[in-house]
């Protein structure tokens, strides 16, 4: 068997396989278990294989990689244009074996276990905001029902739980205890969540992309690990403007009467990373447009003709396209002063 690429189809327990030879024919077709596929190409020699970039499929990739295969990731929404009608597994894994071999498509960078590590941190993380979130609503309205209206805001509940909840008598004393357990629960996904927050400190200490990344207004020690676990090589994407575009925060143009306009962001790509990149920007906008710096200038202009939230987003877009410069170039980000 002369098998040039090969397109996998992973599932959870069962993985579809198609073989291709140099002129593209199909020469095999099999199913096996993912944990059955190293053995089976290793026994093959070096080819090219295909995956959707999913679940499990850096753990796989990289066990290929170190059989010598050529590992080539991409994105599902890219290979589906090449599945034939009667969709099924063997079908798909036929699209992705032919999406693999064509030029201009996209691939996704292999991540490293220790990449995926942070990234799951960052998801659970996530999920306890979350969950103190609802906590926090839940809490409010319990007590807006009762009489006891607390302002929006996590800061402002602290406030309140300081210096109204000693003294509160509106509720009766089997709510007051509840009201206890609420706040008791909320006190433990604060800790749990100031861990995560350590933990990322600690890594920012000892990775140099990340304190570099520190040096540009609006990235912390979040957002920061977050780029550097999603991104690794900035070499994956040619521009700035192409790592903007992959977390979604390009302009998306329509045609309305003939005529081109912008109607807001794509919001496609990396959803977590675009929302910690805008709430930087949110942060960083006051000082930023106070400095004496090209960037200051620009905000200050984009302020005088725009809404508020806009100017954030074109300045989340400008971050992310700083952040790809400062990966790619290896050196601190410093703004340039306006010319006298």
């Amino acid at each position: 068997m002369e098998a040039k690429v090969i397109g996998i189809d992973l599932g959870k327990n069962v993985c579809s396989l198609v073989a291709l030879d140099a002129a593209g024919q199909v020469v095999l077709r099999r199913r096996m278990r993912p944990g059955s596929l190293a053995a089976f190409l290793q026994r093959l020699p070096a080819c090219v294989i295909g995956m959707e970039a999913c679940c499990g499929a850096h753990h796989l990739g990289r066990q290929m990689v170190a059989l010598g295969h050529d590992v080539r990731l991409m994105p599902p929404e890219y290979v589906k244009a090449y599945v034939k009608s009667q969709k099924n597994d063997d079908r798909d894994a036929e699209g992705i074996a032919e999406a693999a071999t064509r030029p201009t498509m996209r691939f996704v960078p292999l991540k490293t276990e220790e990449q995926l590590d942070v990234q799951s941190l960052h998801r659970s993380r996530a999920r306890l905001v979350a969950a103190r979130t609802a906590l926090i609503n839940q809490l409010r309205a319990l007590l807006l029902e009762r009489g006891v209206t607390i302002a929006k805001g996590r800061t402002k509940l602290e406030v309140w739980l300081r210096t109204e909840l000693p003294n509160i008598v509106a509720v009766s004393a089997r709510m007051q205890r509840f009201v206890g357990d609420l706040v008791a629960e909320m006190r433990e996904l604060d800790a749990r969540i100031g861990a995560f927050d350590r933990e990322f400190k600690a890594m920012t200490r000892s990775d140099e992309a990340t304190q570099r990344l520190q040096s540009i207004p609006g990235i912390g020690v979040l957002n920061g690990t977050a780029i550097v676990a999603a991104v690794g090589d900035a070499a994956a994407f040619e521009r700035g403007r192409d790592f903007a575009a992959w977390l979604g925060l390009a302009p998306r143009q329509v045609t309305t009467g003939g005529n081109p306009r912008l109607v807001g962001i794509t919001k496609r790509g990396n959803r977590y990373l675009r929302v910690l990149l805008i709430h930087g920007a949110r942060s960083a906008l006051p000082g930023l447009a106070a400095s004496s710096t090209l960037l200051g200038a620009w905000l200050r202009g984009l302020l005088a003709r725009a809404k508020r939230n806009v100017v954030v987003v074109a300045l989340a877009n400008k971050l992310a396209r700083i952040v790809w410069a400062v990966l790619a170039r290896g050196r601190p980000f410093a703004a340039d002063p306006v010319a006298a």
